[in-house]
């Protein structure tokens, strides 16, 4: 992380939430194929649901009722809106029974920490699913900022949420880290003038990360501290 900035570390590190630093999907499916389960639709299972999620709920919803990663563009507007309320109903009863951190993600923010580095989340998920899996995965205490999917107007891969951060966090752009595991999130911290680290894993609708050229590529956000 430190060759990124000449040596020194970062004033800011903006982290994304799903399949960065928690894998959420265990939790995501089993909202999904309640939704689906109460309008009559077979389950989309977890493995499928894994493929679909980074855009934020709506699209996760969008993609669920299409059985696929396009969204269809015959979906009926109000088994939609019916959707998207079920899906949130089940989601808010459970939003982190199953998910976990993954491997280094601990020491990655404590060390952070320790070094006096401003830190925040940039996420799509909603505020309050975010708000609820910091608290229950005991995540809140590291970040100055948090922002989800409808904090402010457009989502990542939108430079809206990372410039809005820096802002509130009194970080620029050029000394800010954007770390997150897709391409939306290589996107917006291009846009948004920033370097960007990805780890491996997480979620990109199956394409490698690696294709997006971060500037850092990391197996475990251990290596970048």
């Amino acid at each position: 992380m430190r060759r990124l900035f000449s040596g020194d570390l970062p004033q800011l590190v903006m982290f994304d939430l799903d399949g960065t630093l928690v894998d959420s999907v265990p939790d995501l499916a089993v909202a999904v194929d309640l939704m689906l389960q109460a309008l009559e639709r077979p389950a989309a299972g977890e493995d499928q649901v894994r493929a679909w999620v980074g855009n934020g709920a709506s699209v996760l919803v969008q993609r669920a009722l299409s059985g696929s990663l396009k969204v269809s563009p015959d979906l009926d507007p109000d088994l939609t809106h019916q959707a998207q309320a079920l899906f949130m109903h089940f989601y808010g009863e459970a939003t982190a029974e199953r998910s976990v951190l993954y491997p280094g993600v601990r020491h990655c923010l404590d060390q952070l920490q320790q070094q006096d580095v401003t830190m925040a989340l940039v996420t799509n998920k909603p505020l309050r699913f975010t708000e609820t899996m910091l608290e229950q995965l005991q995540l809140a205490n590291y970040f100055n900022v948090v922002l989800g999917g409808d904090s402010v107007a457009t989502k990542k891969p939108d430079p809206e949420m990372l410039l809005t951060c820096q802002a509130r966090a009194g970080g620029s752009a050029q000394y800010s880290l954007m770390v997150g595991d897709s391409k939306n999130d290589v996107l917006a911290a291009r846009s948004a003038g920033s370097p960007v680290a990805c780890v491996s894993y997480g979620y990109n609708h199956g394409e490698p990360i690696a294709q997006s050229a971060p500037d850092l590529l990391v197996d475990s956000l251990a290596e970048l501290v």
